[in-house]
């Protein structure tokens, strides 16, 4: 079922989002040599509690797979979505991509942004620059009227065009009343399928693109998913209204 938002729900939604930006942000500014996953995980944390909201994610449960035990996703170059904060220390040169989910009065935010650790080499540069440059591409056709598959398509042809492959087992969603609701949002697809967009839909739309292969498997633990071939994976992510020709960004501080 694909919910249609009253008024009440998306401005409830909106400060779920709020948060969502505003801790993306922190983390960010918090990321260099050093540091380790789990420290950014509780920095997070903490700031989302402040705020009255709880973590989406910790003991978010999916499958088979153990209860998430992280308030937010840190993924680390090859690792694609859903990387576990730990021990881990980050290095110069890496790139990692932190996810976060946010409830507060009921509601959900979720966002996701690709961050680089010191100096990058140039191919993990252009593949951050894509990636991000791929979700307003897709974001752009996130309008009343169109189709769910126009976003996707849009998201494909440019991942592609540039060199580089789009994640195909892992999808965007309708989010909001709950952290995961239809549609499903592929980044990949065919222009004019898929669920017709309509005033009051809420989005979470997230290209995750690979500078190899766009093959991915699932690590030992349950959750991290990697790239086939160790190659680099790069993630962003909003969650946006549908109003009409221009969608907002509801991600976003």
């Amino acid at each position: 079922m694909i919910y249609i938002k009253t008024k009440k729900e998306i401005d409830f939604i909106r400060d779920s989002c709020r948060i969502v930006a505003e801790t993306l942000q922190l983390v960010k500014s918090k990321i260099k040599k050093g540091i380790s996953t789990l420290e950014l995980d509780q920095i997070a944390e903490d700031y989302i509690r402040s705020n009255d909201a709880v973590p989406a994610f910790k003991g978010y449960k999916q499958g088979n797979a153990s209860e998430f035990p992280g308030s937010i996703c840190t993924s680390i170059d090859d690792a694609v979505v859903h990387g576990i904060p730990g021990n881990k220390v980050l290095s110069d040169g890496e790139i990692i991509s932190v996810d976060i989910g946010v409830v507060k009065n009921k509601y959900f935010g979720d966002g996701a942004i690709t961050v680089a650790v010191g100096e990058i080499s140039n191919e993990k540069k252009r593949l951050l620059q894509i990636t991000e440059k791929s979700l307003y591409v897709g974001i752009e056709e996130a309008k009343s009227g169109n189709r769910v598959h126009d976003i996707s398509s849009a998201i494909q042809k440019f991942v592609e065009e540039n060199g580089f492959s789009i994640v195909r087992e892992l999808c965007g969603h309708g989010v909001g009343k709950f952290l995961h609701e239809e549609p499903s949002i592929p980044n990949f697809g065919i222009r004019g399928t898929g669920p017709k967009l309509k005033n009051g839909m809420t989005l979470a739309i997230e290209p995750m693109v690979n500078a190899g292969d766009f093959r991915v498997k699932t690590a030992n633990d349950g959750w991290t998913v990697l790239t086939n071939d160790g190659k680099p994976s790069a993630h962003f992510e909003h969650s946006i209204l549908i109003k009409d020709n221009s969608p907002e960004i509801l991600t976003i501080c």
